[in-house]
């Protein structure tokens, strides 16, 4: 399959499926962390209609969407700055491609468009965290757990962070085993 990883710098989810043997591209304004098939650029650029690809896992921003941040919501809603990542989250759903997922945190989306399909956590797949993380999904199976475990804590918005690796760019990672599992089940 020729699979669009929108909005993956980490190059960790498209690795998985590269394994496998598919055609996988991440897109990003940043670059790539592992060296692959990789657009550093605009995702508007790149996408097309859609229908060109035949799965789109979409990572969008969630800065101005997730509802840790809303008590900022006022002021990104009067500068015009939800509404843009709103746009965003949405020029990706309504591609012309018959299997989409959009994995986002818990936001404004279940308001501005429509409930998760599902919602997953670390622990449910090899790593002792949480991270309530929500998918949309168009077209492919609800992902089913591969490994519980315990130790369960919020690691990711415990640890700080550095000039050179910063917070937000852990907390945007895909853990390898949700990578992994979205990889086997949906190919």
């Amino acid at each position: 399959m020729k699979i669009l990883l929108a909005c993956e710098f980490s190059g960790i989810v498209r690795e998985e499926f590269a394994k496998l043997g598919h055609d996988a591209w991440s897109c990003d304004l940043l670059q790539t962390e592992i060296p692959g098939n990789h657009y550093q650029g605009y995702l508007e650029d790149f996408i097309g209609e859609g229908s060109e690809w035949d799965m789109i896992i979409g990572f969008p921003p969630c800065t101005h969407l997730a509802v840790s941040g809303a008590r900022w919501f006022k002021e990104k809603i009067k500068d015009g700055r939800q509404q843009y990542a709103i746009n965003f989250f949405m020029m990706i759903a309504n591609r012309n491609c018959k299997k989409i997922c959009i994995e986002n945190p818990v936001s404004v989306m279940s308001t501005k468009w429509r409930k998760p399909d599902q919602i997953i956590q670390p622990w449910q797949f090899g790593h002792g965290e949480t991270k309530k993380t929500c998918l949309w999904l168009k077209g492919l199976p609800l992902l089913k757990p591969t490994n519980i475990v315990e130790g369960r804590y919020p690691r990711v918005w415990l640890e700080s962070g550095s000039k050179d690796n910063p917070k937000w760019k852990r907390r945007s990672r895909t853990y390898l085993g949700i990578a992994k599992a979205m990889a086997e089940q949906w190919s």
